[in-house]
């Protein structure tokens, strides 16, 4: 078959006749074939990968190399061994150089092909040796961009140990030899994107081994000082070379916070002397050309500063002079021009001893300014104004030269001038003089925890879909209760790793946490990475992912019931079961074999569908975890069967149950406080009203059908914006199935009209609603965002479908459903016969949280959530109208502040206990903000809603526990293994902040700055990307965030 395949790729058929055959020859493969058949084929196919003639030869290779790799994996792992890796590498292959960029393709391709083969651990340990050689044979950016792309794949590839710290060095000088003669456009992206690549491997290495981060750092240094740095050790530099400018992509990834003790060390250094300080901070001017570097004016102006405060003034003297002019030229670069005016703003203010170095730019001012100005972008406007304000604080200062002066002042003449106060300000925080302790304030605050108490979570690259979710479902105080209560120990599942965030959220000292764990267990296969995805989509996941989980460990559990999953032992006496998840108590549940998510987010669902022909009724029960409420079309009005309670606010805190009226007698509507209902009478929603009871007896009938369709069941208020209630009601109205969605009745044997109606049987725990935003546009091809503002109760009433036999009342007691009602209700209901009655119970929820989609996309935008604890003792709920049915009286009627709170905690402390969670910052809020955010951000609309339901025995469930000693202020104990963990890391914590402690004790006898450089804000709005944009937390754990 190798003889056939060398003749064909040789030979002059046609290319479509070549290619037909190849495809033969690929599926071929399958068929058996000797060892020594296969070694022939992977030799011709390596040969046709490297050395092909042409394009065609070289797919050939990849293509049949593959196939038969795939279905002869042992014969392909015989022949790409160690050695002939080692080979290839040392001595090339034929014609090819061993520094050839095919080596390093193809052998990245074999170790994809042989992954799974243990000989595979072998090549590692070789290529873990030899990326170290190569390296230090300062390879060009290509090759060095394709080595990095296979050690990014397999990181079992990179040098471990000292040999890292090595590599990492090498590494650096090796960027700094970099060098692009081509000033072709296409090639100079090519060689930026070959860069990023290199620098994005260092990054990768140092969050992975932060020991090779500082000697990185000595390493950088020492080649663009070009003399000795003593930085805990002596590194020599060759300065038989300019260093690249290329070396300006590392900074973007040196963690900022690291600035006041990189720059105080080398500031203080005694053997850093002052001709090395000056080429360094020359060549870091240099890297403000860099396209894509980030915070390089950041550090540039940070080491300005540090100067300045150990007064060497003659270095920022003659750096000022010989870069100035190279950083105004910069400004003409768009996408260099904000750092090069924070630094040109920073060199011209401070040097105020002398106008030389502003003279050096003023001829060129008058011609940047018009060219500013004729353009008319609002980028341009916008520099122009700062460009401005910084020419005539100049001017101010340096009085007496009209001559000079004059053309600029005409040319901004129509352009915002300073006042003389601002112009002053500006001065006397710019000058040398003040900078004494301008090294604390060149950067934003190091935030410590914030003050909520909270931890945030870290944008990993566009995972805020995942971080509102999870800080979500972590406010959901039960369920985190029962997650961090469980018995995991030795269990590598979901549900474990959900444990630890739980526990690090709720422990751990740091602002913010990284998900990295988590993140890789729980996200869907099919999201891509570093992508905006749907929360929505994401949590239905997550819930599935952790029930099925938890059933086949009860699976296996039952099986051997003598071998615990956790840690092989077997606690009979333990609350928790033997698949180590605790069995659910006091959930409402009637049975034990509910997983921890049924107990909290499962609700089962009843579908009727009634023929209009025959009256026949089939019946449909599902589970679910979530309920997906779609918009109401525009141009249908919604019966109000199932009507459920529309809360209204009150005092912006107290909540008022607003009940929508019901206009006719034969409506379903739930009455209206003005004609009131007796005690003695029930309605039920979504049935026929019978004249002598309250409830329905028997199968559920359609002879209101028809009625709900009229006037009386539309919505009175079209002018309000549409609520949670409505979409609610929409969502439980009974639909007609006509036209071409008639129903096949059979008993009718055929399609008839028919009536479907939607009954909620059981209610979960928490309740999560999905607003069905995103719409498919099928002349687009894109799905649209609905942006309709839709109000949020901050208490809902939940129509339940009750059924219980009328010849044993006393069933009601024993419903956990319930609580205290059912007694009182079955003495009032008036059986008939033996048959099965229906009722509709309202049950109350109360509102927990809320994930909010910022953006008109689903493919993009930013999410975070608003969310609170809920706790009964800070609960006010205060109905308005208390005549709804006979039960709801009872469960809603009668509370009031006093009596639910259960102290004398005032109604408008509410406003205290919500939480806004934007990816890494976490601040306080109120509700009313959350109601207000649509009108003030009309693309920040809620998205994901999650209810809690309110049960009286809550109060009694944590006292009780509380009272036993078994958690602490309502919060389970820790497992030993999840406690060392946090407080391991919570130690190192304290470390780091001590070493920041002792540096900020250096700088205490210095008097403080007050200059704050543009861009850092006290009050910049909370998170990355947030509802009115904001940049996000900074620091080493921080990915950049790539959300809009």
């Amino acid at each position: 078959m190798d003889k056939i395949l060398e003749g064909l790729v040789t030979s002059s058929h046609p290319l479509n006749l070549k290619k037909l055959i190849v495809k033969k020859v690929v599926e071929s493969a399958e068929n058996s074939i000797n060892e020594e058949q296969c070694k022939a084929m992977f030799t011709l196919t390596t040969r046709l990968v490297l050395e092909g003639e042409d394009y065609f030869q070289k797919q050939v290779g990849h293509q049949v190399l593959e196939a038969y790799a795939r279905y002869h994996r042992a014969e392909f792992e015989n022949f790409f061994n160690r050695n002939f890796v080692l080979t290839l590498l040392q001595e090339g292959y034929g014609s090819l150089d061993r520094k050839d960029v095919l080596i390093i393709d193809y052998i990245h391709s074999g170790l994809k092909l042989i992954m799974s083969c243990p000989s595979v651990l072998d090549i590692f340990t070789v290529l873990q040796v030899e990326v170290l050689r190569i390296v230090c044979e300062r390879p060009e950016p290509s090759l060095c961009a394709r080595l990095s792309e296979l050690l990014s794949d397999f990181v079992q590839c990179v040098p471990k140990g000292k040999m890292s710290i090595s590599f990492c060095q090498q590494l650096v000088r090796t960027i700094g030899h970099f060098q692009c003669i081509s000033t072709l456009e296409k090639e100079l992206r090519e060689y930026v994107s070959q860069v990023t690549k290199v620098s994005s491997l260092l990054q990768n290495i140092w969050k992975a081994e932060p020991c090779t981060l500082l000697p990185s750092l000595q390493e950088v240094f020492a080649i663009i000082s070009s003399t000795v740095f003593l930085f805990g050790g002596s590194f020599i530099s060759d300065a038989s070379f300019e260093p690249s400018v290329a070396l300006a992509s590392l900074v973007q990834h040196i963690p900022l916070q690291m600035i006041t003790v990189l720059i105080r060390s080398l500031t203080t250094d005694p053997n850093v002397k002052d001709a090395s300080m000056t080429q360094a901070l020359c060549r870091m001017i240099d890297w403000l050309s860099w396209p894509l570097a980030q915070h390089v004016e950041t550090w540039v102006i940070a080491l300005l500063k540090g100067l300045a405060a150990v007064q060497k003034f003659t270095i920022l003297i003659d750096v000022t002079l010989l870069k100035i002019e190279l950083v105004f030229n910069r400004l003409w670069f768009p996408l260099v021009r904000p750092g090069a005016l924070a630094v040109l703003s920073h060199m011209l203010l401070s040097f105020q001893h002398s106008p030389e170095a502003f003279h050096m730019i003023v001829p060129h001012v008058v011609n940047l300014v018009q060219s500013f100005k004729s353009d008319g972008l609002p980028s341009s406007t916008t520099f122009l104004i700062q460009f401005s304000e910084l020419m005539h604080c100049m001017i101010y200062h340096y009085s007496g030269f009209p001559d000079l002066y004059e053309p600029i002042l005409e040319a901004l003449k129509d352009l915002p001038k300073p006042s003389e106060e601002k112009v002053k300000l500006i001065l006397n925080q710019s000058a040398w003089t003040s900078q004494s302790n301008a090294l604390a304030s060149c950067l934003p605050r190091l935030s410590g925890k914030s003050e909520t108490g909270k931890t945030g979570l870290i944008n990993l690259g566009n995972t805020c879909y995942m971080n509102s979710v999870l800080q979500a479902l972590f406010m959901a105080t039960d369920f985190r209760r029962q997650v961090l209560s469980l018995n995991l120990n030795g269990c590598n599942s979901l549900m474990k790793k959900l444990q630890h965030l739980f526990a690090f959220l709720a422990h751990t000292q740091r602002e913010a946490y990284a998900p990295h764990v988590f993140f890789e267990a729980s996200r869907p296969p099919w999201f891509t990475p570093r992508s905006q995805q749907d929360c929505s989509e994401y949590l239905r996941f997550l819930l599935d992912r952790l029930h099925e989980e938890e059933k086949t460990l009860k699976a296996v559990s039952s099986m051997s019931p003598d071998t615990m999953i956790t840690d092989g032992n077997v606690q009979p006496s333990s609350p928790s079961g033997a698949d180590g998840f605790p069995r659910p108590q006091s959930t409402g549940w009637k049975s034990d074999d509910k997983t921890l998510i049924e107990s909290m987010f499962g609700g089962k669902l009843q579908t009727n569908i009634c023929c209009l022909n025959c009256r026949s009724t089939s019946q449909k029960i599902e589970a679910f975890s979530d309920l997906s409420l779609a918009f109401c079309p525009p141009a249908i009005d919604k019966p109000a069967q199932n009507m459920i309670c529309s809360p209204t606010e009150k005092d912006d805190d107290c909540i008022e149950i607003d009940v929508a009226p019901e206009t006719e007698p034969q409506s379903v509507n739930l009455p209206s406080a003005e004609e009131g209902v007796k005690d003695s009478e029930l309605k039920s929603v979504g049935r026929e009203i019978q004249a002598t009871s309250t409830c329905v007896v028997g199968a559920p009938t359609c002879e209101s059908t028809v009625e709900c369709a009229n006037d009386s069941c539309r919505n009175s208020e079209r002018d309000k914006p549409m609520s949670v209630t409505d979409l609610l009601n929409y969502f439980l109205a009974p639909e007609i199935l006509d036209g071409e969605n008639r129903y096949h009745c059979e008993k009718c044997s055929s399609l008839q009209n028919a009536e479907k109606t939607m009954q909620i049987l059981e209610e979960p725990e928490y309740l999560i609603l999905t607003l069905l935003r995103f719409s498919y546009d099928p002349k687009c091809h894109v799905r649209r965002k609905i942006l309709d503002n839709v109000s949020i109760p901050l208490v809902l009433e939940l129509p339940v479908e009750r059924t219980t036999s009328v010849a044993s009342p006393g069933d009601w007691n024993r419903d956990g459903d319930l609580p205290d009602v059912g007694g009182n209700l079955a003495k009032k209901l008036k059986p008939s016969g033996t048959e099965d009655m229906s009722c509709t119970q309202l049950i109350t929820y109360v509102l927990s949280s809320i994930v909010v989609h910022s953006g008109t996309s689903s493919e993009s935008g930013h999410y975070y959530s608003y969310a609170r604890n809920i706790n009964n003792s800070a609960r006010c709920i205060q109905p308005e109208k208390t005549a709804l049915t006979s039960h709801q009286s009872q469960i809603v009627g009668k509370e009031t502040c006093n009596s639910v709170v259960g102290n004398d905690k005032p109604c408008n402390d509410m406003s205290k206990e919500w939480f806004l969670f934007n990816d890494s910052r976490v601040t306080f809020t109120s509700f009313q903000s959350v109601l207000n955010i649509t009108s003030r951000f009309p693309k920040d609309t809620a998205y994901v809603l999650i209810y809690k339901r309110h049960s009286s025995g809550d109060i009694d469930n944590v006292q009780s526990n509380s009272s036993h000693g078994v958690w602490v202020n309502g919060e389970p104990p820790l497992q030993k293994e999840l406690m060392d963990a946090i407080t391991k890391d919570n130690k190192l914590y304290l470390q780091e902040q001590e070493l920041n402690a002792r540096t900020r004790a250096l700088q205490a006898a210095s008097a403080s700055c007050s200059f704050r450089p543009n861009g850092f804000d006290d009050n910049d709005p909370p998170g990355s990307c947030g509802p009115t944009g904001g940049g996000g937390e900074g620091g080493f754990s921080t990915i950049g965030r790539l959300v809009f």
